[in-house]
């Protein structure tokens, strides 16, 4: 099945603004010009554009030229639960190289978190996730041992840990996310290419099920010169003002 126009004229000018081509600043060709280009009608260009738009790559339209504004696209919080959709989304190419994975005792605070007691195993790994070949998040990630234990045997290099525990028919339901920024370890400026104390974009998540039972807590540092975050919220006209 070939790939929608519209998709193909995203993916040329996404990929012109990450190499610098299309600079931060600058305007965008005008919609006439991207027809003529890519010999398409006004229709898929609009789409392209609405696109890039949304990754918060460039400014609006609204009969104005776009103007680019970021060269890193932005990560729809909707779907923050899998780093290769997100990925994909956004047209890079994800990878991961696993760093260790084992079952023991986990910190006092992340048995907390998970509720289980101090005593309890848990399956623990370290996993360095990449955006076309480059470093962009360092996974510490914390499973119940009754979740976890089938990752140990598992391919984590082939792709998505949840697209594996959802295919095993574990009941991801839903995560609650914490953002904040720290600096980088010794561990983070090994794995991904920074000095000790670049500040790192980091996210702590703990995901439950269904019933609200937790099963899994992650600490994710990503490197933010490659991934960004922007969460796009409104007011409902029902919300009373106070």
């Amino acid at each position: 099945m070939s790939t929608p126009l519209h998709r193909t004229i995203a993916a040329e000018l996404r990929h012109r603004v990450r190499s610098g081509m299309l600079k931060v600043g600058e305007s965008m060709p005008s919609e006439s010009q991207l027809c003529d280009e890519f010999s398409a009608s006004r229709g898929p260009v609009r789409q392209a554009l609405a696109t890039l738009r949304e990754e918060g790559l460039i400014s609006g339209g609204q009969g104005k030229r776009a103007v680019i504004l970021d060269a890193v696209p932005t990560q729809p919080f909707e779907s923050f639960l899998s780093f290769t959709r997100r990925a994909e989304l956004t047209g890079y190419t994800p990878g991961q190289r696993l760093q260790e994975i084992a079952l023991r005792r986990p910190e006092p605070e992340i048995a907390a978190a998970l509720q289980i007691e101090p005593e309890d195993l848990a399956v623990q790994l370290v996993r360095l996730r990449l955006l076309d070949g480059r470093p962009a998040m360092l996974e510490r990630m914390t499973y119940v041992e009754s979740v976890g234990r089938p990752l140990i045997s598992a391919d984590l290099d082939a792709g998505s840990i949840y697209a594996l525990l959802t295919e095993r028919g574990v009941d991801l339901h839903s995560a609650r996310h914490t953002f904040d920024a720290v600096a980088a370890d010794a561990l983070d400026a090994k794995l991904m290419g920074v000095p000790e104390g670049f500040p790192l974009l980091r996210e702590r998540r703990l995901t439950t099920d269904s019933q609200g039972v937790p099963i899994e807590w992650s600490d994710d540092r990503y490197r933010p010169d490659v991934a960004t975050v922007t969460v796009t919220n409104s007011r409902s006209s029902r919300t009373a003002m106070l």
